[in-house]
């Protein structure tokens, strides 16, 4: 079987990628961002007729945090409806057998029903601080369900809750939160400060899947005979942004004092997944928080050392 992972690089990507390497028989398509430009509809098309895989994961976006979302959303939007367009036309026009289109939880409305079933999407105004991303994922999703509907193509979706592991973008701005903290906190260990400044009031619920978690869940959807147009993959729990907080500082072994600044936004006051039908379907998540942010950080602290930190 050939498949072709888009965005292998990223956090998500290398989850899959090692996902896919323990399996006899795969022969793993990797493109650099300089080798393929997914934004670009005839470079995508070309490389589909070459190589012709059999499975195309796309997991190429372009992502960011609150902050990130906010100051380019025109990027946001541009560069992920590219993506998405060129490898779902791109994938039917050459005749892949099978497609995952990969989005996220911020594609349902701010207001959604917690936890968010899958039949929510679309029913609601969206958070407005990612309001770009989520519609180009949105789009995606349909144009995907769009051509299985119109074609009988098996193009189909999974909806990842907030993912975070190794390969994260540790930036201190356009991170998401699980990241940010972790390199906020480290950094204060190390220069002895007896603060650290979080955002917010830490009142938001958020849940957070662990990208090897993802990955299994990618498999187990692509061996489903007749999946779900999309469906939601997640733990089915939360925490609260100052539990996670809390326990960040924790597993990084910072003692001192957390304020938090209420001037900056919240975002969405929770995010919980219904995993429902995916559990149902015979699949649940197995890292736990703790566990999971634990290993993160020595995967922090190792890229730290091979000076391959992103952000």
């Amino acid at each position: 079987m050939r498949i072709f992972i888009a965005g292998h690089n990223g956090m998500v990507g290398g989850a899959l990628v090692r996902r896919w390497q323990r399996e006899a028989g795969v022969t793993l398509l990797l493109r650099t961002r300089k080798e393929l430009d997914l934004t670009s509809q005839s470079a995508v098309e070309a490389f589909y007729a070459a190589e012709k895989p059999d499975v195309a994961i796309i997991a190429a976006a372009k992502v960011g945090g609150i902050h990130a979302n906010n100051t380019y959303p025109a990027e946001f939007l541009f560069d992920n409806l590219a993506i998405a367009a060129n490898t779902i036309h791109g994938a039917y026009r050459t005749g892949v057998k099978r497609l995952l289109f990969l989005g996220s939880s911020c594609i349902y409305p701010k207001h959604a029903p917690q936890p968010m079933p899958e039949d929510c999407l679309l029913t609601g105004p969206l958070e407005p601080t990612n309001e770009a991303y989520a519609i180009a994922k949105i789009t995606g999703l349909k144009l995907a369900q769009s051509y299985r509907k119109q074609y009988g193509v098996m193009f189909h979706s999974a909806m990842p809750t907030n993912l975070y592991g190794p390969g994260d973008n540790y930036h201190l701005q356009n991170s998401h939160v699980l990241p940010a903290l972790i390199r906020k906190f480290h950094e204060a260990k190390a220069a002895g400060r007896d603060e650290v400044v979080a955002w917010g009031t830490g009142s938001p619920k958020r849940e957070f899947l662990h990208v090897d978690d993802l990955a299994d869940a990618c498999a187990f959807v692509l061996r489903l005979d007749n999946p779900p147009d999309w469906i939601n993959v997640g733990t089915g729990t939360d925490v609260t942004i100052r539990e996670l907080t809390e326990c960040v500082a924790e597993v990084t072994g910072f003692a001192g004092k957390i304020v938090w600044d209420t001037t900056k936004p919240d975002g969405t006051p929770r995010k919980l997944m219904d995993v429902s039908r995916l559990a149902g379907l015979g699949w649940k998540a197995k890292i736990n928080l703790r566990e999971g942010v634990a290993q993160t950080y020595a995967s922090f602290l190792a890229e730290k050392a091979a000076g391959s930190l992103r952000g």
